[in-house]
């Protein structure tokens, strides 16, 4: 897994295992008179290993991952977000808000425009944002992510579609003595203004050492914990790290995942996607595909020049891009 994700990543859904053609024919969620997702689960909350909607049972999301929004900001639109709700069955949609490569903590004012951009957007659509720290390296900025978040949280407190993923992807670095005490302050910023909203850390290794996390958990009643993966790279050990800190009670939610290789790139493996989504199914986990992007790159949902303003045709999707429009659109969660 390279260091800096400005690679690809993919997400999948409920058609998986009657082959993607099939769901493309499949009609658009949200029609008139059906439920948005926010309506139908309100303000999602952390039961147990479990996150629920407001009648208490599991909520799984299904939607995409925008690129990191200094390189690749040109998809951080009212329309695409629309596109992505009407004709992809999208119920969530992640902002990867970058910190430091130019993004957040040289131009404040232009990053957090394209986060409230999307936010705005979701909230008109009826679905759920994830407002992600893009970032490696947080715990060397966590003054500016406790700034960012705080004035997300005071904006936008009382909407249930917002949640908070503080913590993209920590690097090698210890769980209990870096990433914890960087996420309670950062926390603590947002629950001064949003006492209830769900909030998602990063975990060691890039969010895969969730069960060290597990050991160590957050205290607040409110808190999930991410889980990434890339199909090409990551298979059953990965899996079995997930179950085992699930086991000990606490909920994950894939906000980042790959069809491809952990680099963000080569050919899209079906088979263990496969694998993944059966997993994914079987724990009610929410996800996000990586990504919302034309880089010319196997994780990119699009081919380059792809329009900015949604409207996508099934030729300017990549081989990645199709398969995950296909899970997503059947995905029952």
């Amino acid at each position: 897994m390279v260091a800096l994700r400005f690679v690809g990543k993919v997400v999948l859904t409920g058609c998986l295992f009657i082959g993607a053609t099939a769901c493309l024919s499949q009609p658009g969620s949200g029609s008139q008179g059906e439920p948005t997702a926010v309506e139908k689960h309100g303000r999602l909350q952390v039961k147990g290993s479990q996150i629920v909607g407001k009648d208490g049972k599991p909520a799984s999301l299904a939607g995409m991952s925008l690129f990191w929004s200094q390189w690749i900001g040109k998809y951080y639109t009212p329309e695409v977000v629309k596109w992505l709700k009407t004709d992809w069955n999208s119920t969530v949609i992640r902002a990867a808000i970058a910190a430091d490569s130019g993004g957040y903590l040289t131009h404040p004012e232009e990053e957090m425009k394209k986060a409230t951009t999307v936010i705005d957007a979701a909230i008109a659509q009826g679905i759920y944002v994830i407002v992600d720290w893009h970032d490696h390296r947080a715990e060397k900025h966590t003054a500016e992510s406790a700034k960012f978040f705080g004035e997300l949280a005071k904006k936008y407190s009382g909407k249930p579609n917002v949640i908070y993923e503080i913590f993209n992807e920590p690097l090698k670095v210890n769980w209990s003595t870096v990433i914890k005490p960087y996420a309670e302050t950062v926390i603590k910023a947002i629950r001064a203004h949003d006492p209830s909203n769900l909030i998602i850390v990063g975990t060691p290794t890039w969010s895969q050492d969730v069960d060290v996390a597990a050991a160590d958990p957050i205290n607040d009643p409110n808190v999930a914990y991410t889980l990434h993966f890339y199909a090409g790279t990551h298979k059953q050990g990965l899996r079995d790290k997930a179950k085992k800190a699930m086991d000990k009670g606490i909920a994950l939610f894939v906000t980042e995942w790959g069809t491809v290789q952990a680099n963000g790139d080569g050919a899209v493996d079906r088979t263990s996607t496969e694998e993944w989504f059966k997993f994914i199914r079987e724990h009610n986990l929410s996800h996000c595909n990586w990504s919302l992007a034309d880089k010319k790159e196997g994780a990119s949902v699009l081919n380059p020049g792809a329009s900015e303003r949604g409207g996508w045709k099934d030729s300017d999707l990549t081989d990645s891009g199709r398969y995950v429009r296909a899970l997503i659109r059947g995905w029952k969660g």
